[in-house]
């Protein structure tokens, strides 16, 4: 390389660090924010995520000092001023303290406050309304409107629904019409084996014969509860 084209380079490289010197002092702020979002980003995540992991601990130890309450009444109420959302998972604990408690019409009325909350998931509404129907008096006059909606296809307690529907036509519409329904509920696909098995001794109960010819599966799996 001769003398001038090292000249030349070394002017250019010299004017290369001029108009970096020039770019930084003129945006050097610019990358300055973006580091210092970056930062503040990462720092935010981290104090978020401990805030969360301390706010579950604290509503842990909450239901769990609840729960070990001696008296199940007071141990409802603790519960049930829980919210947020836990507060499905609680209601269900201090409906069931107030059962403990005797106290069926407070129980009752938890269960349908979650049964009604259209915020809940399907599978809690559904299981608060089973709950209430069980425990709740039998003369309930909209007991037949919540069963037939309990039942619809789809629903996560269809075939228990079912299943209840045909033990209160013993009382309405006779034993008959009770084991037919549950003759039907024997061969339904979704039925598991744990609920076949209590047909089997209902069924068997009222009177009548299993029909297990055409289950959808091994009828010697009754025996295992599959």
């Amino acid at each position: 390389m001769s003398n001038t084209d090292s000249f030349i380079s070394e002017v250019d490289e010299e004017l290369r660090r001029d108009r970096m010197k020039d770019a930084l002092r003129k945006y050097g702020w610019i990358a300055a924010l973006v580091v210092a979002g970056i930062v503040g980003g990462t720092a935010y995540n981290e104090y978020r995520k401990a805030t969360t992991a301390a706010a579950a601990q604290a509503k842990g130890d909450a239901i769990t000092a609840a729960l070990e309450v001696s008296d199940p009444a007071e141990s409802a109420q603790t519960l049930a001023a829980i919210s947020g959302p836990e507060s499905v998972v609680t209601g269900l604990l201090a409906a069931a303290q107030f059962e403990a408690a005797e106290d069926v019409a407070a129980a009752v009325e938890t269960l349908q406050a979650i049964a009604e909350n259209a915020e809940n998931d399907a599978i809690y509404a559904d299981l608060a309304s089973i709950k209430a129907l069980l425990i709740g008096p039998s003369d309930d006059p909209d007991r037949a409107l919540t069963l037939q909606f309990l039942s619809r296809p789809g629903g996560p307690y269809r075939t228990v629904a079912l299943e209840m529907i045909a033990l209160d036509k013993i009382a309405t519409e006779g034993t008959d019409a009770a084991v037919a329904d549950l003759q039907a509920l024997l061969q339904d696909a979704e039925t598991s084996g744990v609920q076949r098995q209590r047909l089997v001794q209902l069924i068997t109960a009222l009177g009548a014969t299993p029909e297990l010819a055409n289950l959808p599966f091994d009828a010697n799996d009754l025996a295992n509860g599959q």
